[in-house]
């Protein structure tokens, strides 16, 4: 078969990623810490003790794959959803068809995978919750948000949440030899890769964008010759071929990168500019709404505590309406933040207060700090000789709050701008002993 006759053939099967999805574990490749010899996933398929989980993880690391795997080797049912696209209508549509219909024959309950489980709202997450609870389904979610923030407690409590790790170089390069050397259509094929940096580096630990790449590079050069791949050859063609912007890839780590340090750097322009590349390439708004969250608390801080306020407002409002109008609320709070004055204090304080924490876990409370509910603490001094504030002039009682061995240690640094120089003075007044 020659080149040409390849690459016919390729036009017609499914793409690259497709071809070589594995269907049992021992041809899966990453994610020994879920797969591996005591992996957990392994357990559950060597057991056949089954539960509902969610894989949570960077696109391409195998989410969907796996969830495939466990089903087949368990000889259990497979639906599928996607949450872009399927209601509360498609949620109770397969759950009826899972109460109804037949299932293999062990006889046990049917999986039902969940691509983009973050994305379901709170009717469509309890939708699902009584087939869960009943076992009419097993829910295997997937999911590249923290579930603990997109997925609603009662769901999350029935389920195990599983972390996917993004391919290492060794777990890209078995791939890429499997590839090569199992492929229908590339074994057939004369290709030498001599350098695999470029290729590596694009993949961003993405086992499909990895398959894609190559697959773009071979069918982008000419036939009837040895085919040779390096960094050069990756790189001339990614550049005529991709996007940009890959909100998964490295351009991704760069652009929200530029867009932090333009907030943090006080130039809104360059904020929302950034902002818009972002949007325009397809980032998740609610994840651009955290991003903003986490600046106003770590960079704006106490200079304007208001900026949090419309931080969460933001993300709330974000959450709510979605794309194209969440644009306009993800603008006005950028570009409010990165006009605001800084300050990193609440930051270091707490950063500062944790390192002590961990160094101090034996230091005690002091005793007339202490709650007294029972007769017995009382006669053992807890809660003697505490001041109430209220009952002192000014609201203020000079009292040591501070365990002892700690006495007058001072984290918070008050920084320079003018809402924390009022409290700079406030708190000179009230505990000069601290240096403020």
């Amino acid at each position: 078969m020659d080149f040409d006759d390849n690459i016919g053939r390729s036009r017609m099967l499914p793409p690259l990623p497709e071809r070589m999805r594995p269907h049992t574990l021992d041809g899966y490749v990453g994610q020994k810490h879920l797969v591996g010899k005591n992996g957990v996933l392994r357990h559950m398929i060597e057991t056949g003790n089954l539960t509902s989980f969610i894989l949570w993880g960077p696109p391409g690391v195998g989410k969907t794959t796996l969830a495939r795997i466990v089903a087949k080797n368990l000889g259990r049912e497979f639906f599928t959803l996607s949450a872009v696209s399927a209601g509360v209508k498609e949620v109770r549509d397969v759950i009826d068809r899972a109460r109804g219909g037949s299932v293999f024959s062990s006889g046990a309950a049917p999986v039902l995978f969940i691509d983009e489980i973050h994305r379901f709202n709170k009717s469509q997450q309890d939708a699902l919750l009584g087939a869960v609870e009943d076992g009419t389904v097993v829910l295997i979610g997937a999911t590249t948000e923290n579930p603990s923030f997109e997925v609603n407690t009662p769901l999350l409590s029935r389920c195990q949440v599983f972390v996917l790790k993004s391919l290492e170089p060794a777990d890209l390069q078995e791939l890429l030899d499997r590839t090569l050397r199992e492929d229908e259509i590339m074994k057939n094929m004369d290709i030498k890769v001599t350098e695999t940096e470029a290729l590596f580096r694009y993949s961003g630990g993405d086992a499909r964008k990895l398959l894609n790449i190559l697959e773009m590079c071979v069918g982008a050069m000419p036939g009837g010759q040895p085919m040779v791949i390096d960094n050069k050859v990756v790189t001339s063609c990614l550049q005529e071929n991709t996007a940009i912007y890959d909100k998964s890839g490295e351009m991704h780590y760069d652009i929200i990168s530029a867009f932090i340090k333009s907030v943090r750097g006080s130039d809104p322009n360059a904020a929302v500019y950034y902002l818009a590349r972002m949007l325009v390439g397809g980032e998740d708004p609610l994840f651009i709404a955290r991003r903003l969250c986490i600046l106003a608390a770590e960079d704006i801080g106490l200079a304007n505590p208001n900026a949090l306020l419309l931080a969460n407002s933001c993300f709330q409002i974000v959450h709510n309406i979605g794309m194209p109008e969440a644009r306009i609320p993800l603008s006005e709070t950028t570009i409010y933040l990165a006009s605001s004055p800084k300050s990193n204090s609440a930051y270091m304080a707490i950063d500062k207060a944790m390192d002590l924490a961990s160094k101090t876990q034996t230091s005690s409370v002091p005793l007339y700090l202490r709650n007294a509910p029972t007769k017995l603490m009382e006669d053992l001094g807890y809660s003697d000789g505490y001041k109430y504030a209220h009952d002192f002039p000014g609201h203020f009682a000079d009292l040591e709050f501070m365990p002892s061995d700690l006495s007058g240690t001072r984290l918070y640094d008050p920084a320079d701008n003018k809402k924390e120089e009022d409290m700079r003075k406030r708190l000179a007044a009230l505990w000069g002993k601290y240096g403020y």
